[in-house]
């Protein structure tokens, strides 16, 4: 991994925590986690958007180091989106940091790549940072389709996206069979993709782009993998779910060095 690529650790809670719950587990993270933690490695956390104003107050107020994301958001400013949320109204909360394409959107809420892409624009306009999803199927993997659909994934999720706007992306590789199933990508595979995404990224806004963007594997990320899975060359990070709901757990992860 090139220095100048500092890893993200985040913190996907997914529908998980009310208000109450979301502002102990950031307590018990804080506290979990010392100052040189943070030297080397940013720190994320994705709460319901009914505890982000939580989360937020507490992190400012205890001037926690921990940096605010989301884990979605509509692609319009406003307008009749019942039940949506717009990317100004997550800057407006000192959101730094939203999850787009996840799976999980894609697969059960029919979102399209287009959508994803229209999701990436809004978050750059709105001066966040969008970390945008892909992976591959276990079916798609054994049918030699695993490449392709990431390609896919990257090229329609950056459409339109300029080149110094794609180097300060974070991309993440979540298998779709690896997610909450306990399975997990060997270090080796997860790399192999991960330099995949980047020579993508490269292809489509070149060489500087591609040497900048951060590159994530999220997929039953847990203490004892994450060592292993970071030592990678072209793995800066990880997109964490279960785990991120226990704050030991989380924090041995953020210190997996």
């Amino acid at each position: 991994m090139a220095d100048k690529r500092v890893p993200l650790i985040s913190g996907n809670w997914k529908m998980h925590n009310n208000h109450l719950e979301a502002l102990t587990l950031v307590q018990k993270l804080s506290y979990a986690l010392g100052g040189h933690d943070y030297d080397k490695v940013h720190v994320s956390v994705h709460p319901p958007f009914t505890d982000i104003r939580t989360v937020q107050t507490a992190v400012e107020s205890d001037r926690m180091k921990l940096i605010l994301g989301a884990q979605n958001c509509h692609f319009e400013e406003k307008g009749a989106f019942t039940g949506e949320v717009s990317p100004s109204m997550l800057a407006k909360l000192n959101v730094v940091y939203v999850i787009v394409g996840h799976s999980e959107r894609r697969e059960i809420f029919g979102e399209t790549d287009e959508m994803v892409n229209s999701k990436v624009k809004a978050v750059i306009k709105a001066g966040m940072t969008p970390i945008l999803c892909c992976g591959e199927t276990q079916e798609e993997r054994e049918g030699g389709h695993a490449e392709s659909k990431v390609d896919g994934q990257i090229r329609a999720g950056l459409a339109k996206v300029t080149a110094d706007q794609v180097g300060a992306m974070v991309i993440a590789y979540e298998p779709i069979w690896a997610i909450g199933t306990g399975l997990t990508a060997t270090p080796e595979d997860a790399q192999n993709m991960c330099a995949h995404i980047r020579k993508v990224v490269g292809e489509v806004a070149g060489a500087e782009a591609a040497a900048k963007v951060r590159i994530q594997y999220g997929g039953s990320v847990k203490p004892g993998n994450a060592a292993e899975l970071m030592g990678q060359p072209d793995i800066d990070g990880a997109l964490v779910g279960g785990a991120s709901l226990d704050a030991d757990d989380f924090a041995r992860i953020v210190q997996y060095r």
